[in-house]
């Protein structure tokens, strides 16, 4: 079996550090690590920030899919669906493939797999839930211009 390189398994690049604001890259890596909560945190702090209208929104749509694993870790699976909604209905909004680098039909997918569940039932605390893949944010190579 072939090993991965460090820049196959690192979710961005030199490149991306220098273009993008550190808060943006620092939620990658606390995201990646399963932090939740302070990858919102992270995003948070951006989007208060000087951040322009569509990274704010892009923002927002980040930090709500990141709460909804937060509220599923500390069991709360009707909250869970909300912010996943709401993040979906942003990034809808956002109405691009990719934004800061980021493959957003990719990540959608991967959110998909991992929340789609909670919309099976009418209120899902009614489910056990399921084992999941977690989402993996990985940029792509390209340096995208962003509000």
């Amino acid at each position: 079996m072939r090993q991965m390189t460090d820049s196959e398994r690192s979710a961005y690049t030199a490149a991306h550090v220098a273009a993008y604001p550190i808060e943006y890259i620092a939620g990658i890596d606390l995201y990646n690590a399963g932090e939740f909560h302070a990858a919102h945190d992270a995003w948070e702090d951006r989007w208060r920030d000087d951040a322009g209208p569509r990274e704010k929104l892009f923002l927002q749509a980040m930090i709500q899919s990141a709460v909804a694993f937060h509220h599923l870790e500390i069991g709360r699976p009707g909250a869970a669906r909300r912010m996943y909604q709401m993040a979906k209905e942003k990034f809808a909004r956002l109405g691009v493939p990719q934004f800061m680098s980021l493959d957003l039909v990719d990540y959608q997918a991967q959110l998909d797999g991992a929340l789609a569940w909670l919309l099976t039932v009418p209120d899902p605390r009614e489910l056990t839930p399921p084992q999941v893949e977690l989402p993996i944010i990985k940029l792509l190579a390209e340096i995208m211009d962003y509000d």
